[in-house]
């Protein structure tokens, strides 16, 4: 799944970078982003960095399926494609002997307008709960952020949340990134909905 929401999504918070690569509980949903999820929306907000490096995001979706079913789902590189269409490859370079700590390759089209995006990701993995990543290397340098898988129903379903601040490449205005993680973001978390409901079935 870790496609164009791997690079701008996974590339591409309501909170600094630094606390909340910390936390790793997610935060309460207020009524409005509770209405829309329990309605089977995706509850967003992004903005740009206060920082003014690039963009913010932090959303929500509630998902009818186990987290170890959503969990295999964020993590399947043969998925990414299928999920994003903008993913031309996703790719495990090395993982440490307990399966904890993983360095992944993503190579994005993000558009025809601009050349193929290379970004060499590090996460850290607490199996079916937390995801964080921190972009290292590639035409994205400066990317950090988590996945959180909250267990729902006595585990029969999952609420998961994205959070991510990055860096726009090349240059580009940092609205740029921000409309391109209101727009991708969403976009992928459906699509996570998708893959993992039907893998539950």
């Amino acid at each position: 799944m870790l496609g164009r929401a791997s690079v701008v999504a996974f590339l591409v918070l309501a909170a600094p970078a630094a606390a909340m690569a910390r936390d790793n509980r997610a935060q309460e949903p207020n009524p409005d982003w509770l209405h829309k999820i329990e309605s089977g929306e995706v509850a967003l907000e992004a903005h740009t960095d206060p920082s003014g490096r690039g963009g913010q995001v932090r959303a929500m979706i509630d998902i009818a399926a186990p987290p170890e079913t959503v969990w295999a789902a964020i993590l399947d590189c043969d998925r990414a494609a299928r999920m994003t269409p903008s993913v031309k490859s996703c790719r495990v370079l090395s993982r440490d002997a307990g399966d904890r700590v993983e360095l992944r390759e993503h190579v994005v089209k993000w558009s025809f307008l601009l050349p193929a995006l290379h970004s060499t990701s590090r996460l850290t993995l607490e199996p079916y709960r937390r995801i964080t990543f921190r972009c290292e290397a590639g035409d994205i340098k400066d990317c950090e952020g988590q996945w959180l898988l909250e267990p729902r129903e006595d585990g029969k379903a999952t609420r998961v949340t994205y959070e991510n601040r990055a860096t726009a490449p090349f240059g580009l205005p940092n609205g740029v990134t921000t409309m391109a993680m209101r727009r991708d973001v969403p976009a992928a978390l459906r699509a996570l909905r998708r893959e993992s409901m039907a893998a539950a079935r």
